[in-house]
């Protein structure tokens, strides 16, 4: 892997995307190191999923550059992939293939052989607690178990990057805690990034928040600097204030 200089295994350095006349992100900049869980929160259509496919390289950015383990997401997209692990929002999956035969699959086309498939796959359903299930069909797995099938596909090659967009959404609160508790259990060898509208997620599992609001961030810290920035120490009432403004955030009209 190469060395890169500022330390940051992923950097996002004012880049934007316009769609002809309209300006979905605005000069977004942020970095994420080792060891750390960014939390990239927004209201529905901030800019969000926007930001996360052009860092993965699924979209190409209007204006601006990011860099993961120090190679260019424009420039040297290949290497790139091989540094993240993406979980979309609604992935899709094979719904009538089996766990184990999906995640085979998966391991065959990164490109896996032999015995190093096969541990790959073993470890990537070992961590996402899919033992029990690997004979199933996709099409008959509850929507945690569907979540969690996509997260091993995500994590296969032990990508020292991880960027997941509303990784728990939709899920009852037991399997919200699976999750939640499996990208805790990784956090200290990769950086993750985790795109959602849930302010929960980020006191659950996040080491720092990015809130942005029309395409642009309004606010960046550790969840206690970011409550600190409300009289009622409460994150939803930050949330509503950078996003909607201090008349709104307070209840006035």
């Amino acid at each position: 892997m190469r060395e890169w200089v500022t330390g940051s295994m992923l950097k996002v350095q004012n880049i934007e995307k316009w769609y002809g006349s309209i300006q979905a992100v605005r000069g977004i900049s942020f970095e994420a190191e080792k060891g750390e869980i960014l939390g990239f929160l927004g209201p529905n259509g901030a800019g969000k999923t926007t930001t996360m496919r052009m860092v993965v390289g699924f979209i190409p950015p209007s204006s601006g550059s990011a860099t993961v383990c120090g190679y260019d997401v424009q420039e040297e997209p290949v290497l790139v992939k091989k540094q993240i692990g993406y979980l979309p929002e609604n992935a899709p999956v094979y719904a009538d293939m089996t766990v184990r035969g999906f995640l085979l699959f998966v391991a065959e086309i990164r490109g896996y052989r032999g015995k190093e498939k096969k541990a790959r796959v073993d470890s990537a359903m070992e961590k996402c607690r899919l033992g029990s299930e690997q004979h199933r069909t996709i099409g008959t797995l509850s929507k945690g178990y569907r979540q969690r099938v996509c997260f091993a596909q995500a994590i296969l090659h032990d990508p020292p990057v991880l960027i997941m967009d509303e990784p728990t959404d939709g899920l009852d609160p037991n399997q919200k805690f699976v999750v939640r508790e499996m990208i805790k259990a990784m956090a200290s060898e990769k950086a993750i990034v985790i795109s959602t509208h849930i302010l929960e997620e980020v006191e659950a599992v996040c080491t720092r928040a990015i809130i942005i609001s029309r395409g642009a961030v309004v606010a960046n810290g550790s969840p206690a600097e970011l409550k600190a920035k409300s009289k009622s120490g409460r994150l939803e009432d930050v949330f509503r204030k950078v996003t909607l403004g201090e008349e709104h955030a307070s209840g006035h009209q």
